[in-house]
């Protein structure tokens, strides 16, 4: 359940990075509002996988798959370039992730 738990929270930061973006420095009402609901969300279904998890390894999984969901959305949706550095930042991060859940 606390993988559900993290996917959860994964999926509403995602939602946070994307509507923070889109925002303008809170002066656009509703994205400002989704903003701020999502990130209410996010961290209520962190601090429940967070139950199970170590603190720092949850919290690292919960950024670095956040941060990967918020680059594939930003090159499926708002046209942003992922280049060869793009991916291999990406599968760094993947596997220092996967390292910290292993050990």
């Amino acid at each position: 359940m606390y993988w559900f738990y993290m996917m959860v929270a994964v999926i509403f930061e995602i939602i946070v990075g994307i509507s923070a973006g889109n925002a303008n420095g809170f002066k656009q009402f509703w994205w400002t509002a989704i903003t701020l609901t999502s990130g209410v969300i996010a961290t209520y279904f962190l601090s429940l996988s967070l139950l199970t998890f170590d603190v720092g390894v949850g919290y690292a999984i919960w950024t670095s798959f956040s941060g990967v969901g918020i680059c594939v959305f930003g090159v499926i949706f708002f046209k942003q370039k992922l280049n060869i550095k793009k991916l291999i930042g990406i599968l760094i991060i993947m596997i220092g992730v996967i390292g910290l859940r292993i050990c």
